[in-house]
């Protein structure tokens, strides 16, 4: 799953997870390629349109707050975004997110610029348009090990159970 390479997709802080896919759509269908369609329509409706497989969202301070629904990463998973770089997370949303295969990463996104070319590795982030590095928290090992195999079901399915620790 590392590295990850991906063009920034600019949001700032306290992004709900009604702003990634509004409550009404999840009665209409909790289809992950349905959802992808609607994906941040409350904030920029052209940004579905517009969103490649491979594009990493980029946000400020407290992302995914709000309610706990977990449609609110499985339509950025439908969307092709393989992670989530921000300040700070909910933290049901990072839950979520590993528990779903999609990679939350803590770090400093200041100075990522909506566009910019990025190189994600475990511990850093290289913004290839700046020449920048920024320093990421880690993840567990568990935790990467959940998100490289697609999600906690998909992990559960490999491996039958969690190592003794």
């Amino acid at each position: 799953m590392m590295p990850i390479e991906g063009r920034a997709r600019r949001f700032g802080d306290d992004i709900n997870t009604d702003y990634i896919i509004t409550s009404r759509r999840k009665r209409e269908s909790l289809d992950p390629q349905y959802l992808r369609r609607y994906l941040f329509e409350e904030l920029d409706p052209a940004f579905a349109a517009t969103a490649l497989a491979g594009d990493v969202i980029v946000a400020g301070a407290n992302f995914g707050c709000g309610s706990a629904m977990e449609v609110a990463v499985t339509a950025v998973i439908g969307a092709g975004i393989p992670a989530v770089l921000a300040r700070s997370f909910s933290r049901t949303y990072y839950r979520n997110a590993v528990n779903n295969g999609l990679l939350p990463v803590i770090c400093d996104t200041a100075r990522i610029s909506d566009g910019d070319r990025l190189l994600i590795e475990p511990a850093a982030v290289r913004n290839l348009t700046t020449g920048e590095i920024l320093a990421a928290e880690p993840l567990s090992g568990i935790m990467l090990d959940i998100i490289t195999a697609g999600g906690i079901v998909a992990y559960l399915c490999e491996h039958g159970d969690f190592p003794n620790r």
